[in-house]
This record gives structure tokens, C-alpha cells and sequence, in this order.
């Protein structure tokens, strides 16, 4: 049987530590198993999306924050039960996105394009959204999203 002295106590509680927050950091950025299909119809077609539902407050509080990498064609919906303002920020969030903020009609209100990591700004929607699409960085203007274009989902009004 080995004595551990105080410096020996001291580095296996922080391995420890650090195990534990490696561990959670982990499961915060795994992501959800059921992906639903979004479409956005713009002027140049439509652009069709692979996403993780964020309805719950658990959910929405860790969005897409720990994530590496995002494909293309994936993304985040958060949803909301009722139309209201939302703003976002990029607080441990490691990959710029854009932000598309729905409103309750199903179409885009606003895009924050290029959110950058780390933020801790509030981004405003700029008035009621009923739903937010996270993506990649850069998408919104590579495949034309643009305000006033139409959302397709669920939980917006067919149309």
C-alpha cells in the first residue's frame, strides 16, 4: 500500500477534476439523435437543412455551444411555444454561424451572418420569432437566404 502525500492528493482531485469537466464538456456537445428536415424557399431554390430540435430550456440554454464542426446541410431549430423577441450570443460557442430568426408567419425576419465564436453580445431578432435556425457560418449568403423568404417546418403556418 502506497502513502499519497498532499501534492500527490492534490494532482489525482485535479485529474480527477479535469476527467469530470472533460466528460461533461463531452456530453454537452453531443448531438441529438432525431433530426427533423427545414426548407428554406429563396430566390435561387430551396435550401434544405438536417437539424437538431432545441424546444426544451435545457436545450436552448446549450444550442450549439462545445460544438467542433457543423456540416453544411445541419444545423439547430430552436422552438418556441409562442412568438416573442429572442437574442442569441456565442458564449462557449467554438464555430461562427449564422443566426436566422423566423417569425410566426414562417418567414425570415433577420440573419445575424457570421456570429463569431466567443461573442458574449446579445443579438437581437428585431421584433416576435417563433422559431431560430442556427447553421454554419457563411451558409445564409452562399445559398441566398434572405429576409422575407419562406421557412418550412412544422411548427410554422403552411403557405
Amino acid at each position: 500500500m502506497a502513502v499519497i502525500g498532499e501534492p500527490g492528493r492534490r494532482a489525482i482531485l485535479t485529474a480527477l477534476l479535469a476527467g469530470a469537466l472533460f466528460a461533461s464538456d463531452a456530453a454537452i456537445a453531443k448531438p441529438a439523435a432525431k433530426l427533423e428536415t427545414v426548407e428554406i424557399v429563396t430566390a435561387r431554390g430551396r435550401a434544405r437543412f438536417q437539424v437538431e430540435i432545441a424546444a426544451t430550456l435545457a436545450e436552448q440554454r446549450r444550442g450549439l455551444m462545445f460544438r467542433k464542426s457543423m456540416a453544411p446541410d445541419r444545423g439547430m431549430l430552436f422552438t418556441y411555444a409562442k412568438p416573442q423577441p429572442a437574442a442569441f450570443w456565442m458564449k462557449n460557442t467554438l464555430i461562427p454561424l449564422d443566426i436566422v430568426y423566423i417569425a410566426p408567419t414562417g418567414r425570415v425576419l433577420s440573419i445575424v451572418r457570421n456570429a463569431q465564436p466567443h461573442n458574449e453580445m446579445p443579438m437581437p431578432s428585431g421584433g416576435p420569432v417563433l422559431g431560430v435556425l442556427e447553421i454554419a457560418g457563411g451558409r445564409a449568403a452562399q445559398l441566398g437566404i434572405l429576409p422575407g423568404d419562406k421557412v418550412l417546418h412544422r411548427i410554422f403556418p403552411k403557405g
